[in-house]
């Protein structure tokens, strides 16, 4: 019997899951994924482009209330990278041990999850009361840049371990 154990030939080292259903950067992270050889993983309730690419998945769950989001925090772990604008999303995948940015490249960690979600409540709060519209700014080209920077650097950063 060899001490030498099998690599998980079923699991990558690292996969990038991307809460899909309003993620405006999909191209880009499709982009990047190629580039770095990981695999994604696109998870939404509702019908998504199919991709030729074997490292592309696509995932849809039921229309309920966060399946997307419970989907993807069952599976996210150190060592994944999870793509959402979803702050309780984030803070769970962050708790997983994840690598978390939303689509303008911010990035979610233990030493900011915690202030994300209170402005969270604090802007659904506001909202709830009237005193805010809850506008939220276009998305823009610098977002968009801002995006593509940091997955490339959470690429590398997985990568490397």
């Amino acid at each position: 019997m060899s001490d030498i154990t099998q690599p998980d030939i079923l699991q990558p080292a690292s996969t990038i899951y991307v809460d899909a259903d309003a993620c405006p950067v999909k191209p880009e992270i499709l982009k990047v994924a190629e580039r770095h050889e990981l695999p994604v993983v696109l998870v939404a309730n509702s019908g998504l482009r199919p991709s030729r690419d074997p490292m592309v998945r696509n995932v849809i769950v039921s229309a309920g209330f966060d399946a997307a989001d419970d989907w993807i925090a069952e599976r996210a772990r150190d060592g994944d990278i999870v793509i959402t604008a979803d702050v309780p999303l984030a803070g769970r995948c962050v708790a997983a041990g994840a690598q978390v940015t939303g689509p303008t490249g911010r990035i979610f960690d233990k030493a900011n999850i915690g202030m994300a979600t209170a402005m969270r409540d604090l802007g659904a709060h506001l909202r709830e009361t009237g005193e805010s519209k809850g506008y939220n700014a276009a998305f823009s080209p610098r977002d968009r840049s801002a995006f593509l920077e940091t997955l490339d650097r959470l690429c590398r950063r997985v990568k490397q371990r």
